[in-house]
This record gives structure tokens, C-alpha cells and sequence, in this order.
């Protein structure tokens, strides 16, 4: 057994003063005095690298870096005026000074220069983030949370990587994988899945499924196989509520352990969680979870970009790839005991590119199992182009405005909204929309945003569009925010012909509901369905036609609700693959897998798709039901 922290300053040249040595995660830090050694290392850090394969990362002595008000005064000095610099935050613990920019590439500088410059007079080690083209409270706050508690965090972060090196070696062995499904299996909803090895106990995604009651709307966590208390890490694939709503719970439960997300997965898990408590109040039902447990996440998030690999217990390294279904959606890919086992994850993905995101990662350094989607996995699941899709939208929306009617589309806060209103800016851009306001309700404002904070994770057309915030789609002026029920009342009754964009995608709460009961009796609206609809949900009835609907959550007298506004429904822009699309991303691999592993599907379409990949490409597959474990390994 070898400490890995005194094996890498073997790696060190003799005489330099080193002052302290941690963690941070699966990476290394390491603070010293010696000034000429921290601006000029003449490559012995990369050296470490090379050796270990790990992060290292050198800092000035917290008690050799400038005094902060003279820091700050010089930092503002050298970030040239256009980067638009809206606040520096200094984080003395660790070092660092975050400066947070409209325009990261000015404040960064040709090669480097700009912050080399900052370093070289301040000592401080400088980080750049990027300020929303589009105010976010919900980023603000979360910033907020992860500085004031920076204590706490460098204590957390060295407590993760103890676990993570305890006991350290250059060969880890196991001998056995499983994998059991706490939700997810043969059903869209709750999905949750445990990995298991001698060494280690990892979750991927902890879901709610907002559709169902009682327990069928929560994972099977009361199981022999689960223990919070041995639970080491958490890994989100992307932010809707079916695969990142439970998460909260965990740390309310006293699980104290590392989440891992992308950046804007964990911004937008943290305001739909908030959202979904919120729900449950005006519905005066007791809430899962409060504010305090999102907080609690928020402080035990590690954030991962696209590629970047990183241990997470001592027999499991992850690297996060793009998904293409919402902004910063993830696939998993695990390397298992040194090499025993490779597993991808795919969570919920898009085999194809939008005008939002670049479409699903499909090469991988190694690959022996794969657990697939299949949403839209039966043999009737071909989908329309989506050209055709985006022209069915133009025509609804010219056909209902044109009759003085307003058409509502119930969206998922991320995602589908944001791919609307590139179709609608577009369309109204080049006439072929007459030019109506586009309402955003909901918490689309705030999740807006959130995708300007974060273009590098958008396809290259609209990152381009937002690095230059004059063409930034998203600022466009035909959309307008609704921000209050005085508002929301104000576009029902006097903002004539328009398009209602609101949450909940599926009708479960939320101010699509609100507006459908107002617009739902009036033969000139429309409402446009756009995302998948939940078996159960109010979405799903509507969708299947019912006439009379009755609301009140089983109040003795509800709410009967006539349907006579237009009903569509619109497949082609979902943001999961058809099942030409999963047939293809299974083709498609490299590596092929040896098993395929099928599930978030209804059970016959899990079946379907499992059989299909079996007989197209003779491997094993599984279609597993909840609360079944394979050996994968």
C-alpha cells in the first residue's frame, strides 16, 4: 500500500519548499512557498501527471498570497473593461480568486496572458466563470452556497479523496460487478440503479416519478441491497425530476457523500428540485424535502465537464460524455477495476443533432456493457423528421393565431422549451411566423438563463450566436417573462393571438395546468404537446382525448374541465431517441458491447427493443424489471 500524496512528491525537485499537500476530490494540490517553483515549474508537475495519471495542481502558501483588497484593486486593473467583470470573489482557503465575466474569452487573454498576468502579481491562482447573458437568481444563489460555505468544501474535498486513494495502489482488482434496479425498470420514471463491487456502492440517478402515487412515485430504497450509510458516490445524468427529483432526499436521509453532475445539470437539478417542493405546497401536500436539503447538495456536488476523467472510489473512475438530450445531459461511462469492467450508461439520449445540442458520444476507450433508454422503443416508435416537426409547429401556431386563438405548449423546463423557442425565434425571424408574443411561465426564465451561462455545452451554432450577445437567440424581444399571477392573468384575458410556453411539461402542477383551465373551453386556442406524457398524467388523458376533464386532487366537488381547444401532438421533437435512432447508437458504437441492457421504457417497449438489438446484432440483452440484480461482471 503506498500514500499517494507522499508518492508524488517523490516527483518533486529537491529543495523546493512544499507547505501542505490535500485532496480536492480525485485531485491532488499542492501548496507551496517558493515563488519562482509556483510561476515556473519548468514542466515537474507535469512530470507527476505523467507518473501517477492524476490531477495535480500547485497553489501559493495561503500566507504568501497579496492582501485581498490590493489583490482585488489589481485584478481589476489588468481585466480588460470589455470582459465586463461583475464580481471577484476570493477564495483564501484554497488560494484562488474567481472573477466572474460576461466575456470569459476577453478576460482570460490570448493564451493565457491575461490570467498568467494575475497570477504573477497576486500569487493568487485565478478562475474564470461566466455571467448568464440572462439574470439567474437560482446560479447566483448556488454560487453563493458553494463560496460562503468554502470551509467546509475543502474539508469535504479531502475527505473525498481519503476515500478515494485509502489504501492506494497502481492495480485495483475486483471481481465482480452487479447492478440492481431501484427504478427505471420496464417504466419511465423513478429511474435508479445501483452499482455494486467488492469495493464500492455507487448510485446512478435518483428519480421521482411525478406521474404516480404513494410509493410507486419513489425508487425501492428500502431494499437489503441498499445502505445509505455505505453509499460512496451519486452520479446525475441530467436534471429532470425522474432522474435527479430523489436526490435531495438522499442528504436528508444523512447521506454525506459526493453528487456528481455536469455545471448546468446541477443548476438545473437545484431549481427543479426547488420547484417540485414548491408544487407540492400550493397543492398542501407536505413536501419531500425543504430548501435546506438542496442546499446540503449543492454543498456535496463535485461537477465534471464532458471528457474529463476522474476517480470516484478507490475501483471506479467515471468520465461524463454528451447525451444531446438537455443541456449538460450526460452518459456515463465507468472503468471498472483497473480494466475487469466497462459499463455506459447512456440515461436519457438524443441520437441526433437539434438546434440546441450536438448529437449522443458514441466512441469510447472501452465498452463490454451498455444500459440504453428505450422511451421510444417499440416497433410503431418512428418518428417524424424534424423538419416536418418544426413545420407542423410553424403551421399550428399560424393557423391559431390567425383565428385570434392562443396555443398553449406544457414544456419540461429544460429542454423542450429551449428548442421551441429556437424554432419560434427562427420562424418569426424569417416571416414565417407573423411576429406574436412568445410567454414564458413557469421557471423557463430562470433555466434560460441558465443555458447562456453555459453555451460551451450548446451545439456550435448557437455557442457561436452567444459569445456575441447581439445574436444571442434567447434575448430575442418577442419573448416576454411572467413572473406573477397578476401577469399570467393579463395574458389570459388581454394579450390577444400568442404562444404560452409553461411548465409542467406532463400537466402535473404548475402553470400549464392554470392556463389550460382557462383556455381549455374555447375552440379558437390550441394546445401542443411537444414532450413525452406519463401514463396517469393529466398530459396523457388529454392527450388520448378525453372531453371532460375533472381536476381537485379528490376533492368531493372538483373541477370539470371541457375540452373543446385544438389538441396536437407533436413526437418529432422529443428529446429521446426513436427507435430507428436507438437501433442506430447501438450500431454505431465503438467498441461494440457485449450486452445491452434496456430500460426507462414501458415494459413492452423495453421488450421490444431488447429483443430487436438481440436477433440485429447477436449479443446478450436484458429488459429488467425493478428490484432485479445482473451480474454484469
Amino acid at each position: 500500500m503506498t500514500d499517494i500524496l507522499e508518492e508524488a512528491l517523490k516527483y518533486f525537485p529537491e529543495g523546493v519548499e512544499i507547505t501542505n499537500k490535500c485532496f480536492e476530490g480525485a485531485n491532488i494540490v499542492v501548496y507551496t512557498k517558493d515563488r519562482e517553483f509556483f510561476l515556473n515549474n519548468n514542466g515537474a508537475i507535469r512530470k507527476v501527471v505523467e507518473a501517477l495519471k492524476k490531477r495535480i495542481e500547485l497553489r501559493m502558501d495561503p500566507s504568501k498570497i497579496m492582501d485581498l483588497e490590493k489583490a482585488e484593486e489589481i485584478i481589476k486593473s489588468i481585466l480588460p473593461e470589455e470582459a465586463k467583470t461583475s464580481e471577484i470573489i476570493f477564495d483564501s482557503q484554497r488560494s484562488r480568486v474567481i472573477m466572474e465575466v460576461e466575456k470569459p474569452g476577453l478576460a482570460i487573454g490570448k493564451g493565457g496572458e491575461i490570467l498568467k498576468e494575475i497570477k504573477r502579481k497576486t500569487l493568487w491562482t485565478p478562475l474564470i466563470k461566466r455571467t448568464p447573458a440572462i439574470e439567474s437568481k437560482i446560479i447566483k444563489t448556488i454560487r453563493h452556497v458553494l463560496y460562503e460555505n468554502n470551509d467546509y468544501r475543502k474539508k469535504f474535498l479531502n475527505d473525498v479523496g481519503k476515500r478515494i486513494y485509502g489504501g492506494w495502489t497502481k492495480e485495483k482488482r475486483s471481481e465482480w460487478v452487479r447492478l440492481t434496479f431501484l427504478g427505471g425498470g420496464r417504466q419511465v420514471g423513478r429511474s435508479c440503479l445501483l452499482l455494486q463491487t467488492q469495493e464500492s456502492k455507487v448510485m446512478l440517478d435518483c428519480g421521482v416519478n411525478i406521474a404516480a402515487q404513494g410509493q410507486d412515485a419513489f425508487p425501492y430504497l428500502d431494499v437489503p441491497e441498499f445502505n445509505i450509510e455505505e453509499l460512496d458516490a451519486v452520479i446525475c445524468s441530467h436534471a429532470h425530476l425522474d432522474h435527479s427529483g430523489l436526490i435531495p432526499y438522499l442528504y436528508k436521509m444523512g447521506y454525506r457523500g459526493p453528487t456528481y453532475f455536469t455545471a448546468p445539470t446541477r443548476d438545473i437539478a437545484s431549481l427543479l428540485a426547488l420547484d417540485y417542493i414548491s408544487v407540492s405546497y400550493k397543492e398542501a401536500k407536505k413536501g419531500l424535502y425543504t430548501s435546506t436539503d438542496i442546499k446540503e447538495m449543492v454543498k456535496h456536488t463535485i461537477c465534471l465537464d464532458y471528457n474529463e476523467v476522474t476517480d470516484i472510489t478507490p475501483d471506479i473512475r467515471v468520465t461524463l460524455y454528451n447525451s444531446g438530450h438537455t443541456l449538460g445531459s450526460a452518459q456515463v461511462h465507468l472503468h471498472i477495476g483497473n480494466g475487469l469492467h466497462n459499463l455506459l450508461y447512456t440515461g436519457d439520449m438524443k441520437f441526433d443533432r437539434t438546434k440546441l445540442l450536438e448529437t449522443a458520444t458514441t466512441k469510447f476507450p472501452r465498452l463490454e456493457t451498455v444500459v440504453i433508454e428505450s422511451t421510444y422503443g417499440s416497433k410503431e416508435d418512428i418518428l417524424p423528421s424534424r423538419r416536418k416537426s418544426e413545420q407542423e409547429v410553424i403551421d399550428l401556431i399560424n393557423k391559431t393565431t390567425k383565428r385570434g386563438g392562443k396555443v398553449l405548449i406544457p414544456v419540461l423546463g429544460v429542454g423542450r422549451a429551449q428548442e421551441v423557442m429556437l424554432i419560434l425565434e427562427d420562424a418569426i425571424k424569417n416571416g414565417l411566423i407573423n411576429k406574436v408574443p412568445v410567454f414564458l411561465d413557469g421557471m423557463l426564465w430562470d433555466v434560460t438563463a441558465i443555458h447562456t451561462a453555459y453555451p460551451d455545452f450548446l451545439n456550435k451554432n448557437i455557442k457561436k450566436a452567444i459569445f456575441h450577445k447581439d445574436q444571442d437567440p434567447f434575448l430575442s424581444d418577442i419573448f416576454k417573462r411572467v413572473g406573477s399571477q397578476k401577469e399570467r392573468d393579463e395574458v389570459i384575458t388581454e394579450s390577444g393571438p400568442c404562444v404560452i410556453l409553461a411548465t409542467s411539461g406532463m400537466m402535473q402542477g404548475g402553470a400549464s395546468v392554470s392556463y389550460f383551465k382557462e383556455l381549455a373551453d374555447n375552440a379558437k386556442n390550441s394546445l401542443m404537446f411537444v414532450c413525452y406524457q406519463a401514463n396517469g398524467s393529466l398530459g396523457n388523458r388529454i392527450q388520448s382525448g378525453e372531453k371532460e376533464i375533472m381536476t381537485g386532487n379528490g376533492d368531493k366537488n372538483p373541477d370539470v374541465i371541457k375540452v373543446e381547444m385544438e389538441i396536437i401532438n407533436i413526437v418529432g421533437l422529443t428529446g429521446h431517441s426513436g427507435r430507428n435512432q436507438l437501433i442506430s447508437f447501438i450500431y454505431q458504437l465503438e467498441p461494440k458491447p457485449k450486452r445491452v441492457i434496456v430500460n426507462h421504457g414501458e415494459s413492452s417497449k423495453c421488450l421490444e427493443l431488447a429483443s430487436t438489438l438481440h436477433k440485429l446484432n447477436k449479443i446478450e440483452t436484458n429488459a429488467p424489471k425493478n428490484l432485479e440484480t445482473i451480474r454484469i461482471k
